[in-house]
């Protein structure tokens, strides 16, 4: 079973790149974020059409995740409890034998800004959330969690340390967040390893190498044991049959059934 996370930034804009990726890489279950889409207007026609089911947690414009899956889902959370202020950001669904989380974490913009504060307090309330989970299931938590949670997570650590994604606070509160139970599958199986998700559409970022790693598979301890292999599909942030990527890379892991 191929499970993935993929910050698509705007589904109305990268509805063929995103078929594009599920027709060649075939995952089983995905989590997206960044619809930017109401429930409404989530195009499940499209989805449905490559034999995938969606279920949604939108809003207008901003914000918003779903899970695709070729399994029936059903959903268990919709909202991260007592941080509705912050848009739609959560979804729960079991799928697939999975407790399937997709998540889409604020940016809090840079550490002088409001949304900074906002930002650790709805990790916070995120720790609360699954710190009451029972992770002995099988679980995974994914999405783009806007966090740099180590130096080889980001491509000028000694020049953006203490920026955004890169705080003491963030990373403190990452770490927690695991401690309820929860395994980076990606820094897991590859320590030392330098791979990035995102890259700035500016500058050439992608081609230089310049990206941070803020896209995660996470994984109980039950589902860590039947995942075989992690990867981040950098192939998908390069425009394909001339559609323009995410800024984002899709992240995928084979699990055993």
């Amino acid at each position: 079973m191929r499970i993935a996370t993929w910050n698509v930034n705007g589904l109305r804009a990268r509805l063929e790149f995103v078929r594009h990726w599920l027709r060649e890489r075939k995952p089983d279950v995905v989590g997206l974020q960044e619809l930017k889409l109401s429930d409404e207007q989530f195009p499940h026609d499209a989805f449905e059409a490559l034999g995938y089911r969606a279920v949604t947690h939108g809003q207008k414009a901003w914000n918003g995740v779903a899970i695709l899956s070729r399994e029936p889902a059903e959903v268990t959370q919709r909202g991260l409890p007592d941080q509705h202020d912050l848009g739609a950001r959560l979804l729960t669904a079991e799928v697939a034998g999975l407790s399937f989380t997709t998540l889409y974490c604020p940016n809090g913009k840079n550490v002088d800004h409001d949304d900074y504060p906002k930002k650790l307090a709805w990790y916070d309330a995120l720790i609360d959330h699954f710190s009451r989970h029972d992770l002995a299931a099988p679980t995974i938590v994914c999405g783009d969690f806007n966090i740099c949670p180590g130096a080889n997570d980001s491509w000028n650590e000694a020049a953006l340390r203490g920026g955004i994604f890169h705080t003491d606070d963030e990373r403190a509160r990452f770490r927690r967040l695991l401690d309820c139970g929860l395994v980076d599958v990606y820094r897991e199986r590859f320590p030392d390893g330098r791979d990035f998700s995102w890259w700035d559409y500016r500058g050439g970022a992608f081609h230089r190498k310049q990206g941070l790693r803020i896209d995660f598979l996470l994984a109980s301890a039950s589902a860590l044991r039947r995942i075989e292999s992690i990867e981040i599909d950098r192939e998908y942030r390069k425009k394909k049959d001339g559609l323009t990527a995410s800024d984002h890379a899709p992240v995928f892991a084979e699990l055993q059934d």
